[in-house]
């Protein structure tokens, strides 16, 4: 069996040709949501994939084996419930609704813009459909969100680590002119003595 340890999302890096040539392996939601599975892939081999834990494997991502060999993923159609709106009775805004009621269920949903994707579940299909959606049951691949936990949150950690850097300017000005002013700092120190001298005359000059 081969094992396989290390995955590159999307390829990233890797010269289209060099993915063009690599064998693929297909798999469900199910096992791609796991970081320790077996699977075949197109070349026939069996792979022992010991991932790091929490990983989700994702279609487009290339696995590379202990000898150096890649193997592309595929996300495999499986069954799943496709949601869109009912033009008839209702609006593109029922999808927002579905996806808040969804998700404080803690379901799997894939999102897009004129559709949702969740697996199969009467219960959910009759909620949905009572929301004046739409419910087919469809063999497409299914890509659901991976949470704020995944890897997909690295850059908004990454984007606030800038923010504080760039703070500390007006918050130590905002405490002297009292006025909660970002801008214009400068202008704040000189406009103090000129507001003494036109209240008394003009209070309404501002």
């Amino acid at each position: 069996m081969l094992q396989v340890s290390k995955i590159m999302p999307q390829g990233a890096g890797l010269a289209p040709v060099l993915l063009k040539r690599a064998a693929t392996v297909e798999l469900d939601w199910d096992i791609r949501q796991k970081s320790r599975f077996e699977a075949t892939d197109s070349l026939g081999r069996q792979l022992g994939i010991f991932l790091p834990r929490g990983t989700l494997v994702r279609g487009g991502d290339v696995l590379v084996a202990e000898d150096g060999s890649m193997i592309r993923v595929i996300a495999a159609p499986q069954t799943v419930l496709r949601v869109t709106v009912c033009t008839a009775h209702g609006s593109p805004f029922d999808l927002t609704r579905a996806a808040y009621h969804l998700g404080n269920r803690h379901v799997p949903i894939e999102l897009k813009p004129d559709h949702l994707k969740i697996e199969p579940d009467h219960v959910l299909a009759e909620m949905l459909r009572s929301m004046h959606l739409i419910v087919n049951e469809v063999s497409e691949s299914f890509e659901p969100e991976g949470g704020a936990y995944s890897a997909g949150g690295h850059s908004h950690e990454h984007s606030h680590a800038h923010a504080p850097a760039a703070a500390p300017a007006p918050h130590v000005h905002g405490p002297d002119c009292n006025h909660g002013h970002d801008h214009g700092h400068d202008h704040a120190h000189e406009a103090p003595p000129v507001a003494i001298q036109i209240h008394p005359h003009k209070p309404h000059s501002h």
